[in-house]
């Protein structure tokens, strides 16, 4: 299906409110550890912690060769190139205007769904128009202008770039090539292989010698591995499998705004009128978009997403199977 509904809407609403929360663990963990080996021990903690628990409850690893080399391939492009280098740039990029480089994540995500084979291959005028509304809406939320990105220190803008088109090729590629693999045993195994490759990058860099663990680097660490990675990455994985690209890469342009009703909520930070306006053009451009696709699949009659139809069950007792997703 293209849309979400149902347990994929849950994954979907999951992902915007444990990330909308973990800019704060990113910034404070940032600031006292070096950023390669503060993430990839990060992904490396929660995918071994998350790969015994699920073995544990009688989940399998993957039969195949090539559903591992497809994990691994996921995990390297989502995390080893996108978020580890999100966590990099935050050292030289404002928040508010690295989180403006973050939501492009959206706009790849419609790119590559739309121009790599197997996917819906409609990037029409509502959905180009919805992501474009979410773009706006966020700039306007953080308050960042042209001018300050501009100004910005180069080094955060391109890493960010970077990360946001390789997060979202990874998940499209994800999306592309089916495993026979669940999407929790997978996501473990991202996270395993995703965390190796960055912690391996902060080895080389020498990052070892100036790794003191502190009480607020273990806070960020244990706050990122529990809500970020085992809860909402794996709530990531479940919604792309179950949703279009185009769709789930909305949740960039939500999590901004759950960060700001946060800080309103628990740390009573003021909200303006021009907040307000922000989030409605936010939520109106992902209900727009929602609305594009179901008009999408309505017109051709299928999935709107380039999946074939699922049997409806293919092996007694176990649960159709449908590929990966990061």
């Amino acid at each position: 299906m293209a849309g979400l509904r149902g347990k994929a809407l849950i994954a979907y609403l999951v992902v915007c409110v444990f990330w909308g929360s973990t800019y704060l663990a990113i910034r404070v963990g940032v600031g006292v550890l070096p950023p390669f080996l503060f993430a990839g021990l990060r992904f490396l903690i929660a995918g071994l912690l998350l790969l015994t628990v699920v073995l544990a409850l009688g989940d399998t690893l993957p039969k195949r060769l090539v559903d591992w080399r497809t994990q691994a391939i996921v995990g390297i492009l989502l995390l080893a190139g996108g978020n580890a280098f999100v966590v990099w740039a935050e050292q030289y990029t404002a928040s508010g205007v690295a989180s403006i480089f973050v939501v492009t994540v959206a706009l790849w995500m419609a790119f590559f769904d739309a121009i790599i084979p197997g996917g819906s291959g409609d990037l029409n005028w509502r959905v180009v128009t919805g992501l474009l509304l979410g773009f706006l809406g966020t700039a306007l939320l953080v308050g960042a202008s042209p001018a300050e990105i501009l100004r910005a220190d180069l080094r955060g803008p391109i890493a960010l770039t970077c990360a946001s088109a390789s997060w979202s090729l990874g998940s499209v590629y994800s999306k592309r090539h089916r495993t026979e693999t669940s999407p929790y045993v997978g996501a473990a195994i991202q996270m395993i292989a995703g965390g190796t490759a960055i912690a391996l990058v902060g080895t080389l860099l020498g990052e070892w010698s100036r790794w003191h663990l502190t009480a607020r680097g273990a806070g960020a660490i244990a706050y990122l591995v529990v809500f970020g990675s085992i809860l909402g990455y794996s709530a990531y994985t479940y919604a792309l499998r179950h949703a279009s690209p185009t769709i789930v890469g909305t949740y960039a342009y939500v999590n901004p705004v759950i960060a700001v009703l946060l800080g309103w909520l628990i740390l009573q930070e003021p909200v303006t009128a021009r907040t307000f306006l922000a989030m409605a053009l936010i939520l109106g451009a992902v209900v727009w978009i929602q609305f594009s696709h179901k008009l999408a699949v309505g017109r051709t009659g299928g999935q709107g997403d380039g999946s074939p139809a699922e049997p409806s069950n293919p092996q007694p007792g176990r649960p159709p199977v449908r590929q990966t997703a990061s």
